[in-house]
């Protein structure tokens, strides 16, 4: 999907007592607007990790609110999954560097628009980007700008399983909502951000399937469970953070449908 970005919104910046370890839930919302609605939220989730929500008009679907992560490590900060658009991964990384931190990389967890759409920005500015190496097979098929660097899947791993000094960890599960999919892992959290694998609790399908594998999706989410049974915080894709019930209803919904 193509976007015409015409106006800059500037977003207001958190303020953080004296480091963001110490900082509270805060919410960051870009300065009014006729339609500001839509515009990128930040949202604090724990002292080191922040939830970004984009937007994007998607036919037979409306705008679309979409996940990602920003997760720091001292000074340095990375992406997991990119805003729908350029223009929003561009404002994204303003409010980035007005929290003085330094972004390292970013991952995206499958070749969508709503996980990979900002990669030709971060590319642009020299950032180290992150993908499988399906993920940019797919990209490439597509006629998208794959990542830097492949994070290659085998056997249920990848070759780089662990980022920031093992804060950020990645899996792949198997197949789902695409064949490339995959989740990462915040263990000091005990946080899981499943991407668009994961359902929401509100969700009653399985949302686009066109890309899915919906016979392998349940076993797929089995062993997402089995991988990570203390998990406390789960973010999906879409949707409100739950906790590991989103695991179980992801896979009750596949079911269903694969039996369909």
């Amino acid at each position: 999907m193509r976007f015409n970005y015409t106006t800059t919104i500037f977003l207001t910046a958190i303020i953080l007592a004296t480091n963001l370890a110490n900082a509270h839930q805060t919410t960051v919302k870009p300065i009014p607007t006729a339609n500001k609605k839509y515009q990128l939220i930040i949202n604090q989730i724990t002292s080191n990790v922040f939830q970004h929500i984009s937007y994007q008009k998607i036919k037979g679907y409306g705008m679309v609110p979409a996940n990602g992560l920003i997760v720091t490590e001292g000074k340095s900060a990375y992406i997991i999954d990119t805003p729908w658009t350029e223009a929003d991964t561009e404002k994204l990384v303003i409010w980035i560097k007005e929290q003085g931190l330094t972004l390292k990389s970013s991952i995206s967890t499958h070749s969508h628009e709503d996980r990979a759409g900002g990669v030709p920005y971060l590319n642009k500015l020299s950032i180290d980007t992150y993908a499988s190496k399906l993920t940019n097979e797919l990209l490439t098929k597509n006629n998208k700008q794959a990542t830097k660097h492949d994070l290659i899947m085998n056997n249920s791993s990848v070759s780089k399983p662990s980022f920031a000094n093992g804060v950020i960890e990645v899996f792949y599960p198997g197949a789902g909502h695409s064949h490339d999919n995959i989740v990462v892992w915040l263990p000091e959290h005990e946080l899981l951000f499943g991407g668009c694998f994961v359902k929401s609790l509100s969700s009653k399908t399985l949302g686009y399937t066109g890309d899915a594998n919906i016979a392998q999706w349940p076993a797929s989410m089995q062993n997402l469970i089995d991988k990570y049974p203390t998990v406390k915080q789960v973010v999906p894709g879409h949707g409100k953070i739950g906790d590991g019930k989103l695991l179980t209803h992801s896979k009750a919904l596949a079911l269903k449908v694969s039996a369909d």
